[in-house]
Order: structure tokens, then C-alpha cells, then sequence
């Protein structure tokens, strides 16, 4: 069984605030061209993608360039729905172990589309992201925009261990009753600080 944790990319699809509308275009029609194409103009932060080092730290190593097996791995659900803030508990100690891409439900994708799903979000405490960083995860994936604000520390924090983030996720739910699932979450093959990306789990 799979399940899709990825939003529809579409014409309009609301883009960060600050960052460029994502465009998507029937640019050729079967019955006047005798073919059909789309062209599509999308930022590497719209819809569900994946946040690399780069982004925030003064790196050079382009998300291509890391190997295909860091964004695929057995999966793990912290359910933080309710919370404004998602704190480091000692539970988390057994529930997350290394290698692991951890996937952290808020709820939140319920909101997507709407102005206060990027102003309003859940954010992840510093010592949360600690605790990813020490148990050497390879990947946070979130049902909101950002795991923190302004100034990014959390983002920092993660990125300095070399621990992706996959933003703007959705269904995570899907998978708070589930025992074990893998997490394959492939960005594009494209030389960019981060990428768009068809993120999955699939229940073994």
C-alpha cells in the first residue's frame, strides 16, 4: 500500500509569501497543434519539496550531488496535533532512531491554500532538533511550511547535521496507526539548493 504525502502542483498553487507564483500552462492543445504539452514555472520552495543545506548555509554542495539512499528510509510519525510548539519529550528517545526519516503531524496541511497556513504555523523547539541531529536522522518531514521562523535556527540546526526537510506535506494521518513504512522522498535531479519533489510511504 502507498500512500501520497505530496500536494498537487497546479496553476496558481499559492507560493511562499515573498517567493514567485507557480505558473502552469497548457501551452499546446491537441486539437489546433496535433499535440499536447504543459510548461510549468515553479519555484524550488513551492508545493512539497525538499529543503537542502544549501538553502541557509554557505555550502557548496548542490541536492543532486548527495547520494540517492539519503532520501529514502524507514519511517517514523511524531503526532504533535494541537501544538504550537513541539517540544522534545523523553518518549521521542525510543521512537526515533537513527537513519530514519522522521514525519511530524500537526494537522496543519488542512490549511493549505489559505493566507494563515504560512503565518500561523506549529514551529519545532531547538532542542527538538537536537534530538534529530543526535539520532543522525536523515530527513524531518513536516504538514506545514517551515519548521520555524525568522531566524531560522531550527533550519540552521538541522542543516549543519546534514538533515533534509520536506515541507508542505499532507496525509500524514494516514500513517499515525500504521506499524512499519519506508519514506521515499526523491527530489528532482536538478542542480539547486533544494527541489520539488513526489514524496510516498509505502506500508510493508
Amino acid at each position: 500500500m502507498i500512500i501520497d504525502l505530496t500536494h498537487l502542483i497546479e496553476d496558481g498553487m499559492p507560493p511562499y509569501p515573498g517567493d514567485t507564483a507557480t505558473v502552469l500552462l497548457h501551452s499546446k492543445v491537441l486539437q489546433t497543434d496535433y499535440f499536447n504539452n504543459h510548461q510549468l514555472s515553479i519555484n524550488m520552495h513551492a508545493g512539497t519539496h525538499i529543503d537542502g543545506p544549501m538553502h541557509l548555509l554557505d555550502v557548496k554542495e548542490y541536492l543532486n550531488e548527495f547520494s540517492l539512499e539519503r532520501f529514502i528510509g524507514e519511517g517514523a510519525v511524531i503526532d504533535a496535533s494541537g501544538e504550537k510548539e513541539i517540544h522534545y519529550r523523553e518518549e521521542y528517545e525510543e521512537i526515533i532512531k537513527k537513519d530514519q526519516i522522521v514525519l511530524i503531524y500537526t494537522g496543519y496541511s488542512r490549511l493549505f491554500g489559505q493566507p494563515q497556513y504560512f503565518t500561523d504555523h506549529p514551529v519545532i523547539t531547538l532542542e527538538f532538533a537536537e534530538l534529530l541531529a543526535r539520532k543522525q536522522v536523515k530527513m524531518v518531514g513536516l504538514d506545514m511550511p517551515s519548521p520555524d521562523k525568522y531566524p531560522f535556527e531550527v533550519h540552521k540546526c538541522l542543516f549543519n547535521h546534514k538533515i533534509f526537510i520536506a515541507e508542505n506535506l499532507t496525509n500524514i494521518e494516514k500513517l499515525l496507526n500504521i506499524g512499519e513504512f519506508e519514506v521515499i522522498a526523491l527530489p528532482l535531479h536538478i542542480r539547486a539548493d533544494s527541489s520539488i519533489a513526489r514524496v510516498i510511504a509505502r506500508i510493508k
